[in-house]
């Protein structure tokens, strides 16, 4: 019998001309003909990626014309800035905003971007910043709900942040010290001031605005929607949908800004993002991928994670006593996904405990949830993929009901 192995290194051969998300996931696929397995001689699992673009779990796979890039810059010298430059320019032009650049990651687009905004791009300033703020504004701006964790990369450049809830805590709050209003874009059907609202009020007390949108393309829209709404700054993560070395992100928005953002980040030394460097195979990665992406069948993309969650869902709801629930999230990860629940009084096993057989079964296979169901997404699998994780967790919840 072929393993998954033997597949994937008989899908690589494919020609690209024409083929789908998944066959350039199969393209793109590590396990090529190398002369070693380098994960299998660490001992590391790779897996069936049916949970999507979280950084733990290496987020996605890069398109072909990525890789290619990658190689290509890898071979040869240029000036990092030069580059930056260049790209910068391609990549304002194609996302037809003022100003941007290629980060590493978008915690680093949101800790250069809040440095852009203390420091005005005065290197003197930029040189002081975390530890000695004289001069400078010092607190950000952002409502209670969208303070989940992502904030450290702001309080990396020494602000303090100011917690609001409606619009008239906001506009109380801000002051001559308010540096910036900040905005988790993931958030925005759950807080009081949405976003449209939220540049109003920045535009109304002359305030800058940011914008963390990092796993939110899907839809392709969103790459320009933000910045033409009126934010100043737009974050975004590279290796999550756009597909791009998981180790870039975008930072997009006034031009200003982003020579100012620059002017803390590499190659300049003594910086707060100093650490964040981003390398010039991934600023032309990070390029190519935009490249690529704009120019998919958005459409047809759809409707193969459509049919790959109709499989699964027709497949697993054979078991009796499961309940599926295909959904799309309204923001953030914004494609098909499928949620299981079961009767627990028929079906013995805990959605952790199925998780962790699907974790510790061959192919290893990582799904999400909580402790109330099974979380599926497709948008990161090969084709085929599908069917072997629909398997896989009918067995499982099968041989649990007996």
């Amino acid at each position: 019998m072929n393993t998954r192995r033997d597949i994937l290194k008989g899908l690589v051969t494919l020609p690209l001309l024409g083929l789908t998300t998944g066959d350039v996931l199969a393209e793109s696929s590590p396990e090529q003909d190398f002369d070693r397995d380098f994960f299998k001689e660490l001992g590391v699992r790779s897996f069936i990626n049916a949970a999507g673009t979280y950084t733990a779990l290496t987020a996605s796979l890069p398109h072909p014309e990525v890789i290619k890039a990658i190689n290509y810059a890898a071979l040869q010298y240029v000036k990092l800035e030069d580059l930056q430059d260049k790209v910068g320019e391609r990549i304002a032009e194609l996302l037809k905003c003022e100003g941007a650049m290629v980060t590493a990651g978008a915690a680093s687009a949101i800790t250069l971007g809040t440095a852009a905004v203390v420091t005005g791009g005065d290197s003197s300033k930029a040189e002081r910043i975390p530890t000695d703020m004289t001069g400078m504004k010092t607190e950000v701006i952002l409502q209670k709900n969208h303070r989940v964790g992502y904030d450290h990369a702001i309080r990396n450049c020494g602000v303090k942040i100011i917690e609001v809830e409606t619009r008239k805590e906001l506009e109380a709050a801000i002051n001559e010290k308010t540096a910036m209003m900040w905005f988790l874009n993931a958030n925005n059907f759950t807080g009081q001031i949405k976003d449209t609202e939220f540049v109003e009020i920045a535009r109304k007390h002359k305030i800058l605005t940011m914008n963390d949108c990092a796993a939110d393309v899907p839809p392709v829209e969103n790459l320009w929607k933000y910045t033409q709404m009126g934010f100043d700054l737009v974050c975004f993560s590279g290796g999550k949908g756009l597909r791009g070395p998981q180790s870039a992100g975008l930072l997009l928005g006034k031009k200003d800004l982003i020579v100012a953002a620059r002017k803390n980040a590499p190659p300049n030394g003594n910086t707060v993002g100093r650490g964040m460097k981003v390398n010039k195979e991934e600023i032309l990665g990070m390029l190519i991928a935009l490249e690529v992406y704009l120019k998919r069948d958005h459409k047809a993309d759809w409707i193969l994670w459509e049919n790959q969650i109709k499989h699964i869902n027709d497949v697993v709801k054979s078991v009796s006593e499961v309940t599926p629930e295909i959904h799309v999230p309204e923001v953030a990860n914004h494609v098909p996904s499928i949620r299981f629940r079961w009767d627990a009084k028929k079906i013995k096993i805990t959605p952790d405990e199925a998780r962790e057989a699907l974790r510790n079964g061959h192919p290893s296979i990582e799904t999400v949830g909580g402790s109330e169901s099974l979380d599926i997404t497709t948008w990161m699998m090969i084709p085929g993929e599908e069917r072997i994780v629909a398997k896989r967790i009918k067995e499982i919840l099968q041989l649990a009901s007996r």
